[in-house]
C-alpha cells in the first residue's frame, strides 16, 4: 500500500471544513489512503459510521484495502491516541480545533485542545519521520486582534495580538508556535479567516454582537475551504510553499463589511435589520476581522480561487438551503406588510434575548460587567451615545484607504544579518539577547521585550509570522502599556484601547 498511494491522516473531519476536506479525500481514495482523528461523539460515530468498515471500535488499528480508510477514535488530550494515528503516515492535514464562541466560554479546554492538542502530533511525527511527513496546520485570522480602519487591511507578519478576552486566539497562537517552531522539514500554517457555511442560521449566538458594524471581511465558503486544503496534497517537497505563514481567504469577491453580511441575511427574509436590531447591540471594538493584502499569494501556489464561490453564489446558496417555512416567511413579509412588522417585531425580541445574555453585549450592561464593557465600547457613557441607524454611519466603502504597518525591518532583503534582528527587536520595544546568529531563519533565539520577559523564538515566527512575546499578549492583557512601549503593536492598539 505505502509503495502505491499516499497516506493522509486528517483531523477534526467532524468540523465544517474538516468534513469539506474529507468529502473531496474520499473522492480521491484511488491516489491516497485516508486516516481519520476523530473524537467518539455519538454526532461523529453516526456521521462516519459507513465509513467504519474494516476500522474496528478500539482505535482504528489497521486499513482497510478495499476503501483505504482508517478510523482512530481518540481523545486530542491523550498522546497515545495521537501517536497511533501518526503511525505511518505521509501526510497530516489539521484543521482540529475548539472554536468560538466554545473557546471563549471554556478558556481550559481550549487551551488543551488547540495548544497541547496540537503538540502531541507534532511529537509523534518528529518522533516517526520529520524530513517526511508534511503538515498543514490550520491557524486563524484572530491572531491579529482588532482591524478597524484605518487598518482594516493587512498582510502575514503583521503584529499578533489577539483582542482582550479572545481565549481562542491565545491558544490558537500558542498551537501555530508549535508548529511552526518544530523540527518538522516541510510545515506550513494558514491563517483561517471566516467560514460562511450554507446553514448560516445555525450559528446564532451572542458572539454576533461581539463584532463591530463596520468590520472588514474577506470571508471563504466551507467548500472552498476543503478544497485548498486538498490541493496542498499537490506541492511537492521542494517548493518555497514550506515554511511559510499564509492568510486563507475566498479572494476578492468574498469582500464584504459586517452590516452589508447582515443586510443581506435578513434582507433574504424580507425583513429589515433596522427594525429588528439597535446598533448600540453592536460592539465598538475588539473583534478581529479584515480585508488581506496578501491572500493571493497562497492562491498562487493553490489556485483555490478558481472556481471558487464568491459572495454572490454563497447567498444563493444559503437561499436555496433554506427550509421551506422559512422561504414562506420570507414570501409572507416581502408582499403583506402586515406580516413583516409581525416577523420583524418577532424577530426583534429573539435578538434582544439573545444580545442579553451573559456573554452577550446588553448582558454586559446588565451585570455592568466593566471588564467585557470597556474592552468592546470603551465605557458604558460610550455605549449609551450610540446613534441610531439614521445618522453618523460609518464609511463601509470597500475602496477605503489603509495603512500598511511596518514591519521593522528591510523587509526585500535577501539575507538578513544580526543587525536586521536587532532592528526589529528594538521596533518592538525590546531587544535581540542572543550575541550570535548562525543566519538561519529557523535557529531560535532569546529576546527580551518591552515588559524584560526573556523568551526564545526563531527570527523566523518574528519577522515572517509577526510573533513576539506571549506573555504580553495573555491575560491580563495590559495593553494599554503595550501600545506605549512597543511601536510594532502600537500600531494596531493605539486604535484599540481605551
Amino acid at each position: 500500500m505505502g509503495d502505491r498511494k499516499e497516506v493522509v491522516l486528517l483531523t477534526g473531519a467532524s468540523g465544517s471544513m474538516g468534513f469539506e476536506t474529507f468529502r473531496l479525500l474520499w473522492e480521491k481514495r484511488d491516489r491516497y489512503d485516508i486516516v481519520l482523528f476523530l473524537r467518539p461523539s455519538k454526532k461523529s460515530r453516526k456521521r462516519f459510521r459507513k465509513y467504519e468498515t474494516g476500522s474496528g471500535t478500539s482505535g482504528g488499528s489497521r486499513m482497510d484495502p478495499e476503501i483505504g480508510i482508517r478510523i482512530v477514535w481518540g481523545d486530542a488530550l491523550n498522546r497515545e491516541d495521537l501517536v497511533k494515528a501518526c503511525r505511518g503516515i505521509d501526510w497530516c492535514l489539521n484543521p482540529m480545533a475548539l472554536i468560538s464562541p466554545a473557546a471563549d466560554r471554556n478558556p481550559d479546554m481550549a487551551e488543551k485542545v488547540n495548544a497541547r492538542g496540537i503538540q502531541y502530533p507534532v511529537d509523534a511525527i518528529e518522533a516517526e519521520n520529520p524530513d517526511h511527513i508534511r503538515l498543514v496546520h490550520i491557524g486563524t485570522i484572530a491572531e491579529y486582534g482588532d482591524r478597524l480602519p484605518p487598518v482594516h487591511a493587512g498582510r502575514t507578519g503583521d503584529p499578533v495580538v489577539p483582542s482582550v478576552y479572545d481565549y481562542y486566539a491565545i491558544s490558537k497562537i500558542k498551537g501555530e508556535l508549535t508548529v511552526m517552531q518544530s523540527g518538522i522539514k516541510h510545515k506550513v500554517s494558514l491563517r483561517q479567516t471566516f467560514i460562511m457555511i450554507p446553514g448560516l442560521f445555525s450559528l446564532m449566538d451572542p458572539i454576533m454582537f461581539h463584532q463591530p458594524i463596520h468590520s472588514f471581511m474577506e470571508n471563504i465558503t466551507a467548500r472552498d475551504s476543503g478544497r485548498l486544503m486538498v490541493k496542498c496534497l499537490e506541492i511537492g517537497k521542494d517548493s518555497d510553499f514550506w515554511g511559510g505563514y499564509y492568510n486563507i481567504s475566498g479572494g476578492p469577491d468574498c469582500r464584504i463589511t459586517f452590516l452589508e453580511f447582515l443586510d443581506r441575511i435578513y434582507s433574504m427574509l424580507g425583513i429589515r435589520y433596522r427594525k429588528v436590531m439597535e446598533r448600540r447591540w453592536f460592539a465598538l471594538k475588539n473583534f478581529h476581522m479584515q480585508f488581506f493584502e496578501d491572500a493571493g499569494k497562497l492562491n498562487e501556489y493553490l489556485h483555490h480561487w478558481e472556481g471558487g464561490q464568491g459572495m454572490e453564489e454563497y447567498f444563493r446558496e444559503v437561499w436555496t438551503r433554506l427550509p421551506w417555512y422559512l422561504k414562506a416567511t420570507a414570501w409572507y413579509a416581502r408582499y403583506l406588510p402586515p406580516y413583516r412588522s409581525f416577523v420583524e417585531a418577532m424577530t426583534r425580541g429573539q435578538l434582544k434575548k439573545l444580545a442579553g445574555k451573559e456573554d452577550g453585549t446588553l448582558g454586559w450592561i446588565r451585570k455592568q460587567d466593566t471588564g467585557k464593557i470597556r474592552a468592546f465600547y470603551g465605557s458604558a457613557d460610550a455605549f449609551h451615545q450610540i446613534p441610531g441607524w439614521d445618522r453618523d454611519m460609518p464609511s463601509l466603502e470597500h475602496s477605503t484607504p489603509y495603512e500598511r504597518l511596518d514591519h521593522g525591518y528591510e523587509e526585500g532583503k535577501k539575507e538578513l544579518a544580526l543587525g536586521d534582528l536587532q532592528q526589529a527587536a528594538e521596533f518592538r520595544g525590546g531587544r535581540l539577547k542572543s550575541e550570535d546568529w548562525d543566519g538561519h531563519p529557523h535557529t531560535p533565539l532569546t529576546w527580551l521585550c518591552c515588559q524584560k520577559h526573556a523568551f526564545e523564538m526563531t527570527p523566523h515566527a518574528v519577522l515572517k509570522g509577526g510573533h513576539w512575546c506571549m506573555e504580553c499578549i495573555s491575560p491580563p492583557w495590559n495593553y494599554e502599556a503595550l501600545a506605549e512601549q512597543n511601536p510594532f503593536a502600537a500600531q494596531v492598539l493605539k486604535r484599540s484601547v481605551v
